[in-house]
């Protein structure tokens, strides 16, 4: 890269009409001239709540991506934003979008003599399924009960805004990356650890109704720590409602460090 060129563009548009398009049924770009200099996306969580997102070089392809994203939608529509991000938030705000609820992220330690997870274990007569070897079957099975017990208790709402979208009937999309309690012949609880590269992700940490209260949770947690510290991983990360005091117990008792908040705003 030649040093005394920028990055990226200039803040703001060129003399090329700034035009905005709709390319499919969840995606928009905006081009200035020949140059792509925003994107917006839509997906729809499993509680049928639609989140929308905002990507762009200047505040200008920003503005124009998000009212016309505004436009082509109904209400009400769900976005998040990192709360330090001032500008982002102030600007959904400008929108018509109001905060409706805030998600914690942690940071969690790996190392189970910084944890104090070194000497847990399961609960006796569970054992814990590394990932990739739990059976599909039972472990899809598991995920739909759990999955209905939320939607039966706290709700969706409280689960974590960033969801993947899923394929229409599929609530477990790669087997691969979950951890399994199991008693006998049937699964309890499951934690999803998504691999990203600098830093692994827990996205999900559930036990049926039956068996809370049992240590699974905290079970799940450290097999799947001291995996990753075994593997040379220093740290991952993890999320959490700021009114689900289970999962905060959980991981601020394990040294998790909280870094940051989640905005989820909602224009309705």
């Amino acid at each position: 890269m030649n040093a005394s060129q920028p990055p990226h563009p200039t803040p703001g548009p060129s003399e090329h009409a700034l035009a905005v398009t709709r390319v499919s049924d969840t995606q928009w770009q905006a081009v200035d001239g020949d140059l792509v200099v925003g994107r917006a996306d839509a997906s729809r969580r499993p509680d049928g709540r639609l989140f929308v997102s905002v990507d762009a070089w200047y505040d200008t392809a920003r503005d124009r991506l998000a009212a016309t994203v505004l436009a082509d939608l109904p209400a009400p529509l769900h976005t998040v934003a990192d709360e330090a991000d001032h500008d982002a938030v102030a600007a959904w705000q400008r929108l018509g979008f109001t905060p409706v609820r805030r998600e914690r992220t942690y940071v969690v330690p790996t190392d189970p003599h910084t944890t104090g997870l070194a000497p847990a274990r399961p609960p006796a007569g569970v054992t814990i399924v590394p990932a990739g070897r739990a059976q599909e079957g039972p472990l899809r099975d598991l995920d739909r009960v759990v999955r209905d017990e939320v939607g039966a208790g706290a709700g969706w709402p409280t689960m974590p805004a960033e969801v993947l979208p899923r394929p229409a009937g599929t609530t477990v999309v790669d087997p691969s990356k979950y951890v399994v309690a199991q008693q006998d012949d049937r699964y309890l609880g499951l934690l999803r650890l998504a691999p990203v590269t600098r830093r692994p992700r827990i996205g999900l940490i559930a036990v049926r109704a039956e068996a809370h209260r049992r240590g699974i949770a905290r079970a799940l947690l450290a097999h799947t720590l001291g995996s990753l510290h075994h593997a040379g991983t220093a740290s991952a990360w993890a999320e959490a409602d700021e009114t689900n005091t289970a999962a905060i117990a959980l991981l601020e008792g394990v040294g998790a460090r909280h870094v940051g908040s989640i905005l989820e705003l909602v224009r309705r």
